[in-house]
């Protein structure tokens, strides 16, 4: 008989389907997707045409529908887990057997960690297929997380997927994992053999700790409301992430993210170029053309625009604290350099050198950056940021690369470790420049805090705030020549 399955007392869509879709479009907006009304009327159709009976073709339906780009996924997914859950409450199943009293071998033994950790490495060398997951599998989870991932917070009850992953101790478990999956070979596999168990046994083991997180945010969302885990469970988009919070993964995101910025930016500029066009009048080129009417200028001839393409210097700070940032920067710089004549980089820590010969168009870039602070000379004195001695290596080793077709770019947070920020010279950099621009990626609440020489820095040079890659190609964009 087919297993029935315990009701919530909340439903969970009281505005019905559509108001739920609305509901879901929304909270996929304030995670930073624009998802527009057609998008989200095409979501609708989807929804009406795939109807609810397979949770997976729903979802990828919907995706079709409403992500313009792939980097936006995994937000989507988590978001589309929270709106259209896997399963209601604890997921109780009462089976048939259960009622006539027959009592079900794959329970929980409770207080009994081995004899679960037993059951979860039986089911995974049952479960060759990650993809396809039996039910076992995942009611396994859900009893994990029910049993051992609960606690009680301020607001009630609520999940945690530490103290879950804790009680299964996944390191033991991987390694009884790849004991099994070596076993077949004997005493003495290959190397290959090895490493391919390796990369199973840690694949399997993720996909663990993803169901555990999944089922954890669906239980709080449950107790705590989707608001919640909205806010702090939910990834951010690659360009919403802050450099300075990222993580090493979160930065190989972002990184992604550069070839369709440069994109946008250059079609953006494009765009720019040709209202431009509609420029004054070229009065000599008009008067010519009137004497086929009698004098009279009736076809004005504008005169057609030339775009500057000024030469650029980089100048960007590398240590530890805004490599990130820097890096990332660089990167989109390299992306956009067609719409400069030329582009020059200088890379500091305490000492600035020049960088540029590393990032030739076809350069590998994620070499070339890592070659930086191995090859360059960026450092000669205790490796800490020195934006005063910086500047002044700068100026001694390299006199003549500012000039008035120069745009200057600095990147980095202004904090000098207390040393002399040394505003005059940089001040003298900016009058010998044509433009003259700082990024910085610390918030502005922070500028002028502890070592921070911004607010000194500020009085002789434009200082821009740019946390994410969003807000960096929203201030790019505007300093793009026209």
């Amino acid at each position: 008989m087919a297993p029935r399955r315990i009701r919530p007392a909340r439903p969970l869509a009281p505005h019905g389907l559509p108001g739920h879709l609305v509901g879901f479009v929304e909270a996929l907006r304030g995670a930073g997707i624009s998802v527009g009304p057609s998008e989200t009327v095409d979501a609708g159709r989807v929804m009406a045409t795939l109807g609810l009976g397979d949770r997976e073709v729903l979802r990828e339906g919907i995706a079709c529908a409403v992500l313009r780009r792939p980097d936006h996924r995994e937000t989507y997914d988590a978001m589309f887990d929270l709106w259209f859950p896997a399963a209601l409450g604890a997921r109780a199943v009462v089976l048939q057997d259960e009622a006539d009293g027959t009592a079900d071998e794959d329970a929980l033994p409770p207080d009994d960690v081995e004899a679960m950790r037993q059951m979860l490495l039986d089911l995974l060398n049952e479960n060759p297929d990650l993809a396809d997951m039996d039910e076992r599998m995942v009611a396994m989870i859900a009893r994990i997380v029910e049993a051992y991932g609960k606690y009680n917070s301020s607001r009630g009850p609520s999940f945690s997927s530490y103290q879950a992953l804790k009680a299964m101790a996944l390191d033991e478990l991987e390694g009884k994992l790849l004991a099994g999956l070596l076993a077949p070979y004997g005493d003495e596999p290959t190397p290959t053999q090895e490493q391919i168990a390796k990369a199973l046994a840690a694949q399997r083991i993720t996909q663990i700790r993803k169901m555990v997180d999944a089922e954890t945010k669906r239980r709080t969302a449950e107790q705590l409301g989707r608001d919640h885990v909205q806010m702090y469970g939910i990834p951010q988009l690659s360009e919403n992430v802050e450099f300075l919070r990222a993580s090493g993964e979160q930065l190989r995101q972002m990184r992604r993210v550069v070839a369709p910025l440069a994109r946008t930016l250059a079609t953006r500029l494009a765009a720019r170029r040709r209202r431009a066009r509609a420029g004054s009048i070229d009065l000599r080129k008009t008067l010519r053309k009137s004497m086929s009417t009698g004098g009279v200028p009736i076809d004005v001839v504008l005169a057609k625009p030339r775009p500057a393409r000024p030469e650029l210097v980089v100048l960007c700070d590398v240590s530890g604290s805004v490599a990130g940032f820097s890096h990332f920067t660089l990167l989109l710089v390299h992306a956009l350099r067609q719409q400069f004549s030329r582009v020059r980089v200088f890379a500091f820590i305490d000492t600035t050198d020049e960088v540029t010969h590393m990032f030739s168009p076809d350069a590998d870039l994620a070499v070339a950056i890592q070659r930086i602070t191995r090859e360059a000379g960026v450092y000669s004195r205790d490796g800490h940021s020195d934006y005063g001695n910086a500047f002044a290596s700068f100026e001694q080793a390299f006199p003549n690369v500012l000039s008035p077709r120069s745009s200057l770019l600095i990147l980095g947070d202004g904090r000098t470790n207390y040393r002399n920020p040394e505003t005059e010279l940089l001040s003298h950099m900016v009058t010998a420049s044509r433009h003259a621009h700082w990024l910085n990626p610390e918030p502005k609440h922070l500028w002028g805090s502890g070592d921070s020489a911004v607010p000194r820095y500020q009085e002789v040079i434009a200082m821009h705030e740019c946390r994410s890659a969003k807000q960096l190609a929203a201030v790019i964009d505007q300093l793009l020549p026209v």
